[in-house]
């Protein structure tokens, strides 16, 4: 195995694990205000939250690319702060991991607190328990397998990302290139054996989190 394949599995890794991390938390929380709280605008916001999820990657990608090129709004602002900008680098694949990944774990982590029986969340209340105490001590222990499937989902998308992270983070061997861009890369170049490594590799990963996933919903349908 040479340097920039053993790049690109360590590089994956890392970059599947934060934009993971960075999914439950605020896909978690999204997902409860969306769906305990009312206020204006809320199906306009959960649309645009979620559309990720409907959009080609590659146009999600081209307006990561708007939103955060070097003259972009939030791309001036990074790079007035830390002088590097987001494009071609590897924390640009792990915007746009998080950027595809997170709707999953809105969707899924939604329908596990709107299926919560309402009676223990209003027992809870009538108990004197704070809404953060009713939230920690009632919600998330009844959710907790379908915030739990909506990571492992989230986890498995940020792995396999390839056209938004191409777009922004580019595919640069050594520095950018993750798994599925290096597979792309050592296809292109003909270089199949490290193509079959590769694609074996995000089988097993993928398929072991898919039969865990499935596992949990059997659990959750019985």
């Amino acid at each position: 195995m040479d340097k920039n394949t053993l790049f690109a599995i360590v590089l994956s890794l890392k970059v599947t694990l934060i934009s993971t991390l960075f999914a439950a938390v605020f896909g978690g929380f999204a997902a409860y205000i969306l769906a305990f709280k009312k206020f204006w605008g809320k199906n306009t916001l959960e649309t645009v939250m979620i559309l990720p999820i409907a959009l080609p990657p590659t146009v999600t990608g081209y307006y990561l690319m708007m939103l955060f090129g070097k003259n972009g709004f939030l791309g001036k602002i990074i790079y007035s702060i830390t002088g590097n900008g987001v494009m071609f680098s590897w924390t640009g694949a792990v915007i746009a991991a998080s950027v595809v990944a997170t709707p999953l774990m809105i969707i899924g982590a939604k329908a596990a607190f709107e299926s919560v029986d309402k009676t223990m969340i209003h027992t809870s209340t009538i108990l004197g328990y704070s809404e953060a105490e009713t939230a920690l001590n009632v919600i998330l222990p009844l959710a907790k397998k379908g915030i739990f499937a909506g990571i492992i989902l989230a986890f498995i998308r940020a792995l396999g990302e390839f056209g938004a992270t191409v777009m922004l983070a580019g595919n640069i061997p050594g520095k950018t290139t993750t798994i599925p861009l290096a597979i792309y890369l050592y296809a292109s170049s003909g270089e199949m054996e490290k193509v079959h490594m590769l694609a074996f590799i995000l089988l097993i990963i993928s398929g072991l989190f898919i039969f865990v996933y499935r596992k949990m919903e059997r659990k959750n349908e019985s």
